[in-house]
């Protein structure tokens, strides 16, 4: 990181950022705080991510990393580096006991621009999924269109989540095991309808760093368990794979990731990435 950088990362001298005026003033967190706003602006530049002028949608779920998305971003923004207008956005799915009023008194607290809308996808996962099996996939597919939807109409040009490394390196996982394919979750893609840009600006951040962010944010968390349904067992495996794996050999985790940016098509198997049979000797 450059001098420049460096100093783009630093708060003028006597001014802080209203976000963060409960925050720890800690050493520790500072570094965790630049760390986060280094990885996010990384990212946001390697997959040229941001327009001038552009209005991003992020959605917020009432979870860790939501909010750590948020808090990142506007950091990013307040300081100058981040060219885009940002509208929070949280879809209440009708689980039961959801506290409504949570969110948008943080909001509203922080003074963040934001979108409430209510959507009752809950009776329609539950209706469609058999007791006992997990609602996730079916209740994130609900969500996604919605926001989607959101996005059109807010005039977004982008809906930006709040997936991080190891959500990346469990979906990877996922796939090659269970799929039989190569697959993660691409920090920047297109929707299917080709008109709604999805960003994942934490992709290179690691989920023990939002956690601890988290913590020293404060921030009111609203579980993910409100509907009586876990995450599959499928990703819960590959998050205990890949923490035993970091566990005993400490840095496989940035290791993999920066693989997932390093492929080479002439190594692999795919005959539709690299054309096989043309290969021939020099004569």
């Amino acid at each position: 990181m450059g001098i420049h950088e460096q100093d783009a990362l630093s708060e003028p001298e006597g001014i802080s950022f209203p976000l963060y005026r409960d925050a720890p003033s800690s050493v520790e967190f500072n570094k965790l705080r630049k760390r986060l706003l280094r990885l996010t602006r990384q990212a946001i530049e390697d997959y040229a991510m941001a327009k001038p002028g552009e209005r991003w949608l992020v959605a917020l779920s009432g979870g860790k990393d939501s909010y750590g998305l948020l808090a990142v971003l506007l950091d990013l923004k307040w300081r100058g580096l981040l060219p885009v207008d940002l509208l929070a956005c949280n879809l209440d799915q009708g689980q039961p006991n959801f506290p409504k009023n949570v969110l948008p008194d943080y909001l509203n607290a922080n003074g963040i621009a934001h979108r409430i809308e209510y959507r009752d996808t809950y009776s329609v996962v539950t209706d469609k999924i058999a007791e006992g099996n997990t609602y996730c996939s079916l209740c994130s597919r609900l969500r996604r269109g919605h926001l989607y939807r959101i996005a059109r109409e807010e005039g977004c040009s982008s809906l930006v989540l709040g997936h991080h490394r190891e959500d990346i390196l469990e979906t990877f996982f996922m796939n090659m095991f269970h799929g039989g394919r190569l697959a993660a979750m691409p920090p920047k893609l297109m929707n299917d309808d080709g008109d709604v840009m999805v960003l994942r600006p934490l992709a290179l951040c690691a989920e023990a760093d939002m956690a601890k962010f988290a913590d020293g944010m404060k921030f009111p968390i609203i579980p993910c368990d409100l509907c009586g349904s876990q995450e599959g067992l499928q990703r819960n495996a590959m998050k205990a794979m890949l923490d035993d794996i970091e566990k005993r050999m400490p840095g496989r985790k940035d290791t993999m990731l920066r693989a997932l940016a390093n492929t080479r098509p002439s190594h692999l198997l795919d005959r539709k990435l690299f054309d096989f049979a043309s290969l021939s000797p020099a004569q």
